[in-house]
C-alpha cells in the first residue's frame, strides 16, 4: 500500500512512517511531496495520505498524527506505544496537551537529523527509525517498570 504525505520531514513525519511499517503495514511504500501536490497525487497513486491538513490520520484536538494512526488502527491498547505517541506529540507539538518531557529530546534529535545531509526524506527515515526502535524499547520498558507516563511523569 502506498502513504502519502509532506516532504521535508521531521517529528511525525518520521515516526509515522515508522509506526506504519512496523504495525500496520510491513509493505509500506512512502512518498514525499510538496504540500499543494498531496491532493493530486494522493488520488493519482491511491495513496493513503497522513500528517496533512484535513486528513483523518492528521493532527486532531491537540493530538498528533501518530496517535490517529494508533486509534485508527487499533494500536492505542499498546501502552507502550501510547507513551510513545505521547513523546512524539510532545516535540511535534507545543507540549500543551501531555508535557511530556522526553518530547524536547526527540524535537532536538529530529532538528539533528534534518542537518545531517541526507540526500532526501526517505534517507532520513531510513537513519531515524533506529531511534523509534530506541524509544519504543524505553517505552517498554516504562510500562514494565509501573511508569505508563515515562521516567519524568
Amino acid at each position: 500500500m502506498k502513504w502519502i504525505t509532506r516532504e521535508q520531514v521531521k517529528v511525525d513525519r518520521v515516526a509515522c512512517p515508522w509506526l506504519i511499517r512496523k504495525f500496520v503495514d510491513p509493505g509500506a511504500e512512502f512518498v514525499f511531496v510538496p504540500a499543494d501536490r498531496i491532493e493530486s497525487e494522493a488520488e493519482r497513486l491511491g495513496a493513503t495520505p497522513f500528517d496533512v491538513p484535513g486528513a483523518e490520520l492528521g493532527h486532531h484536538g491537540g493530538r498528533c498524527s501518530f496517535e490517529a494512526i494508533l486509534e485508527r488502527h487499533g494500536l492505542a491498547g499498546d501502552a507502550a506505544l501510547t507513551l510513545l505517541g505521547r513523546i512524539v506529540n510532545g516535540a511535534d507539538t507545543d507540549n500543551t496537551l501531555y508535557r511530556q518531557a522526553e518530547g524536547a529530546g526527540l524535537r532536538a534529535i529530529a532538528e539533528g537529523f534534518r542537518h545531517l545531509g541526507l540526500k532526501d526524506d526517505h534517507a532520513i527515515n531510513s537513519a531515524e527509525w533506529i531511534v523509534y526502535d530506541a524509544l519504543y524499547a524505553y517505552c517498554r520498558e516504562m510500562v514494565l517498570q509501573g511508569k505508563p507516563m515515562g521516567a519524568f511523569a
